[in-house]
């Protein structure tokens, strides 16, 4: 409990106060953020005003999280687990992807950085590197569990859903899979949401803080705590290191809290795919590690609806454009962010309600979570 809270606090302070600094070092380095000149919508929607911002401030919280998580384990005097590392090695993995995407558009100053495909690659490189590290047998700890299963999970792992009955070569192919296509989705989901100031930053800690509560639920509920009570010992779950888990959660979410205040509207600072990828697999890592993959669905639920916009937007219009020969589309502009600032919505109005929407969707898989366990 310690190693969180000082985790949490000292993450949040790093960001808080040394923002400025990096937001002045950014801006010599000539790490600015690159608008189209075409606009949105022919000029409907403008953000030209935003060109010259400082972007890549995914760093930031990056370093001021891991600091934090370092910081609260030497206050607390435990040990890292395999599990942190994990989690973080997944974060700046990713954000090393997206910072090579944003150097490149602030270098050439251009929209496109890396292509799809490659910054695809890069997400599967990663993603593999993770799955190889989650499951093997050499990181077994001394109650038998590697820090994550071969089971797809909701709440807690699905029985029956064991990818290991395929056999241990296909099993583990499957789980490397498995684990890239919740890594990809995720990052690129955090990526689009990221439009807006403070949007992705704000549905972040919602949905990063929902793990502190599942984390040190799972821990307080652990098969391997002496103190468990036997009544509900049938209900106990078989997580490694959940409290690390959540202390890691702690970390990111205060990192981003500190970092949300130079980043709200008017933004100071842009996260980049640097964040946001950064983001999305801090998420992904938390969710595979805490046995709760598809629980996540409802926890980045903002994300994914924002992600879906997208899809139908462009489904639509091709099918629209090969049965009529000219393209139509659902939204005003997608992501559906975009969408309500061209009807009209501030900036920061559309902001704030798409940050209660996510936060509806965090108590949702939040609640479920826990009626799981009151129902078993």
């Amino acid at each position: 409990m310690i190693a969180l809270l000082f985790a949490g606090a000292f993450s949040l302070a790093f960001t808080l106060f040394l923002t400025p600094l990096f937001i002045r070092l950014f801006r010599r380095l000539g790490w600015g953020q690159f608008i189209r000149d075409d606009g949105v919508a022919g000029g409907q929607l403008s953000h030209h005003t935003k060109r010259g911002t400082p972007t890549m401030g995914g760093i930031v919280f990056l370093i001021g999280g891991l600091l934090g998580y370092i910081v609260g384990h030497w206050v607390a005097g435990v040990p890292w687990t395999m599990v942190g590392v994990l989690v973080f090695g997944m974060a700046f993995g990713l954000g090393l992807v997206g910072f090579i995407d944003d150097f490149i558009k602030t270098r050439k100053q251009r929209s496109l950085g890396i292509g799809g495909w490659t910054k695809i690659a890069g997400q599967v490189i990663i993603g593999t590197v993770f799955a190889v590290f989650a499951i093997t047998e050499n990181f077994r700890d001394e109650n038998g569990l590697t820090p994550a299963s071969t089971n797809i999970s909701g709440v807690r792992d699905i029985g029956w859903l064991n990818l290991a009955a395929f056999g241990t070569v296909i099993g583990f192919v499957l789980f490397v899979v498995w684990v890239n296509v919740i890594t990809t989705s995720t990052s690129n989901a955090v990526n689009v949401t990221d439009g807006l100031d403070g949007l992705a930053a704000g549905a972040s800690i919602f949905a990063i803080g929902a793990y502190i509560f599942i984390g040190f639920w799972q821990f307080n509920q652990s098969c391997f705590s002496r103190t468990l009570d036997h009544a509900v010992a049938y209900k106990c779950y078989e997580v490694r290191d959940p409290i690390d888990l959540a202390v890691a959660a702690a970390a990111i979410c205060g990192a981003l809290i500190g970092f949300l205040w130079w980043n709200t509207s008017p933004a100071q600072i842009f996260m980049g795919d640097t964040g946001s990828m950064a983001l999305g697999g801090a998420l992904a890592a938390l969710a595979i590690l805490s046995r709760t993959e598809l629980l996540l669905v409802v926890i980045a639920g903002l994300h994914i609806m924002t992600t879906g916009s997208v899809i139908l937007q462009r489904a639509w219009f091709k099918i629209t454009k090969r049965r009529y020969g000219e393209g139509r589309r659902i939204f005003l502009m997608s992501p559906i962010h975009h969408h309500f600032e061209l009807k009209g919505w501030a900036e920061i109005t559309v902001v704030v309600r798409f940050w209660i929407i996510a936060a509806l969707f965090v108590a949702a898989g939040v609640g479920a979570f826990y009626l799981e366990w009151v129902s078993r």
